[in-house]
């Protein structure tokens, strides 16, 4: 009897180191798979704080809410059965889906460089009150999501080692939800930082507070130029570098046989091969990306429903983009209202008292 139960012991015991052990490798595979997808991750992290810009301060956390809940469906429902039912039934599929991501953030980036060295306006997204135009907004929102989120996704199918349909599926799903809460906690903490800079300003009891407050509120906007500007390199270098990988796995040796070799030739410097071997990728991802990207915009601009209005914005408001201009929904709900709603107040206008 005894000897049973140390048996059954030791049959728990190993069933334990099992588990964790499995736990072990679902976390490293979850890890790897979503540290190659960073870039869009970036991306996706720069692009929805648009989406709340100018509205009433106690509407900006449920909108996000809803955002991310529509992620959630994005990447559990409706990408990551796909993901899966294609794995088994066409692997090969997934490099041109991936590819076309890669067009689509390549265009997106270019865009987004020409908005800038052309030095045209950007419009607000729609910051009209009530529930109509916040539906439209996080409708909107969610479909630029859908894209960004297939390529975390398929990113990520394509790191994982595992050969099991279930490992991969337990790590899609660790990697949907992490990536999910990362990407819309950011952004919540994002928005909501001017506001802490307006209650410690209006603090009275404390002039460190008040400093502290009005120079958040002062270096908010900066900030979020700087994630902006950091989406829009990201959207380049991993657009460029899925379009490289991907022409190499089609058969093509080149480029990315070239861009290979002179990461070989660096390889070998002691203490510092590594990163620029790292370095020497991304510069290359960055400029095939801009290069491609450049082209496509070019003829997009020349296509009958690639045209652009006055303010810059293509007509058709193609793939929900919230990268390069507001979508023809984000029009109706109302474009010029920004300036009227009940917004927070612009960092200049905080006062030596900041009494606001």
């Amino acid at each position: 009897m005894a000897g049973g139960l140390a048996a059954l012991l030791d049959d728990v015991a190993a069933l334990a180191r099992l588990a964790a052990a499995s736990a072990d490798d679902v976390a490293a595979a979850s890890a790897k798979a979503g540290s190659k997808a960073m870039g869009v991750v970036i991306d996706d992290a720069a692009v929805t704080p648009q989406y709340v810009k100018g509205l009433e301060p106690k509407r900006e956390l449920p909108i996000i809410w809803r955002i991310t809940k529509g992620s959630f469906r994005n990447k559990l429902i409706f990408i990551l059965p796909v993901l899966l039912l294609l794995s088994v039934f066409a692997p090969w599929a997934l490099t041109p889906i991936l590819m076309l991501g890669g067009l689509y953030l390549s265009f997106e980036g270019a865009e987004k460089i020409w908005e800038l060295v052309s030095g045209k306006p950007k419009k607000a997204p729609a910051a009209a009150e009530g529930a109509g135009a916040e539906d439209k907004i996080v409708s909107s929102a969610v479909r630029t999501d859908l894209i960004l989120s297939a390529e975390i996704m398929v990113i990520s199918m394509n790191s994982i080692d595992a050969d099991s349909l279930w490992a991969r599926a337990i790590v899609l799903v660790v990697v949907a939800i992490g990536i999910t809460v990362l990407v819309y906690g950011a952004v919540g903490v994002l928005v909501k930082m001017d506001d802490v800079g307006l209650a410690m300003a209006a603090d009275h009891d404390s002039e460190f507070k008040q400093k502290f407050g009005r120079g958040l509120v002062g270096a908010m906007p900066k900030v979020m130029n700087v994630i902006s500007y950091v989406g829009m390199v990201a959207m380049l270098w991993v657009g460029g570098h899925i379009l490289l990988v991907g022409t190499h796995d089609l058969g093509l040796a080149q480029p990315y046989g070239f861009v290979h070799h002179l990461e070989g030739a660096v390889a070998g410097i002691a203490g510092v091969g590594a990163i620029l071997g790292w370095l020497i990728n991304t510069a290359f991802s960055f400029v095939f990306g801009l290069i491609i990207g450049g082209v496509i915009a070019v003829i997009m601009h020349f296509l009958p429903f690639g045209h652009h209005d006055e303010g810059g914005h293509a007509e058709s408001g193609h793939a929900g983009s919230g990268h390069a201009g507001d979508s023809a929904d984000q029009h109706e709900a109302g474009q010029g209202s920004a300036s009227q709603s009940a917004g927070k107040p612009e960092a200049g206008s905080l006062g030596p008292d900041a009494k606001g």
